[in-house]
């Protein structure tokens, strides 16, 4: 047994010391198609990394060490319409998929369909769908607690919804004024869950009771104001990865009620909207979402859609 837990401790180093090498490799990750208008990106410790498409309702995805993201997850898998948040849960081996109607200016209303799907992390094989309540709402992301417990954001009215393990329906778990425009949202080993509002730039922390309610709502003071903050991943005990829109990819260090933002790279022009951890690399995406929503600029090529490699070392805590 003891061999056993051996070669396993070695075949993980392995993969996780693969990974590393494959983010070094690569300084871009384009996607393959054209006006794809990817919105959140995932990854997993080979290196692989995973975009959905807000557009299109196609899930693309970068074999490690590839620099393109192609064609992966049809619509026609699951029903997926627009696809907002992607979270890799590699221990459950499950991909969750945040998808929803999204309005087109000068059309008729669709009939809402928002839900949350889960797909085989490994084949792409569709498995479940969790309606919203009343198939209503914004999804726009996931994050999945120790406990296997997932936890999604719905933007719309600022809630955040729970599926807990073995369950078969979502349930509205928290709902405050302070989760005005939930958008990113992660787990620290605090247990706590943490969101922020893409509008006011708040950044709250949810505390979990031990029955598994929602407990506390607390906003966190930041070192400086967050400017349109939206997809997070938490990278350490109490460390977050953050996107902001106003062209910034960030660290957060969270310490009690306070929040320390330091500035990985500042320099992003097309919006960036998700990053995700491959290694020592943070992959940054750039939504462009201004091609979809200003009038100016619809119907006007986009470009290519690329997530940015930004070398990444931890602070010292």
């Amino acid at each position: 047994m003891a061999r056993v837990k051996k070669a396993m401790v070695v075949a993980m180093a392995a993969v996780a010391a693969a990974g590393i090498a494959l983010a070094a490799e690569r300084t871009q990750i384009t996607v393959k198609d054209a006006g794809e208008f990817p919105e959140s990106i995932t990854s997993t410790k080979d290196g692989a990394v995973i975009f959905g498409s807000i557009s299109k309702g196609i899930i693309y995805k970068a074999a490690p060490g590839s620099a393109t993201a192609e064609p992966w997850i049809q619509p026609s898998s699951g029903n997926l319409k627009n696809v907002l948040g992607v979270f890799a849960d590699e221990r459950a081996r499950t991909l969750w998929v945040c998808s929803i109607v999204r309005p087109v200016p000068g059309q008729p209303e669709p009939p809402p369909d928002t839900a949350l799907k889960s797909f085989n992390l490994k084949t792409g094989t569709f498995k479940k769908s969790y309606d919203f309540p009343d198939h209503k709402g914004t999804c726009n992301d996931i994050a999945v607690a120790k406990d296997g417990t997932i936890y999604a954001t719905e933007t719309a009215e600022g809630k955040v919804l729970r599926l807990k393990p073995g369950a078969s329906k979502l349930e509205v778990w928290a709902s405050d004024p302070l989760l005005a425009s939930a958008d990113g949202i992660a787990v620290l080993a605090d247990g706590a869950i943490y969101v922020n509002g893409v509008r006011t730039g708040n950044l709250v922390r949810i505390a979990v009771k031990t029955d598994g309610s929602a407990g506390t709502i607390m906003k966190l003071e930041t070192s400086r104001p967050l400017s349109r903050p939206d997809g997070m991943r938490s990278v350490g005990p109490n460390t977050i990865l953050l996107a902001e829109g106003e062209g910034r990819a960030d660290e957060v260090v969270v310490n009690g009620e306070k929040a320390e933002v330091r500035t990985l790279r500042g320099d992003f022009k097309d919006q960036p909207t998700a990053v995700t951890l491959v290694g020592n690399t943070v992959f940054v995406l750039e939504a462009k979402l201004n091609y979809l929503n200003d009038e100016k600029l619809k119907g006007k090529d986009p470009g290519p859609f690329r997530a940015t490699a930004v070398p990444y070392e931890p602070s010292k805590q």
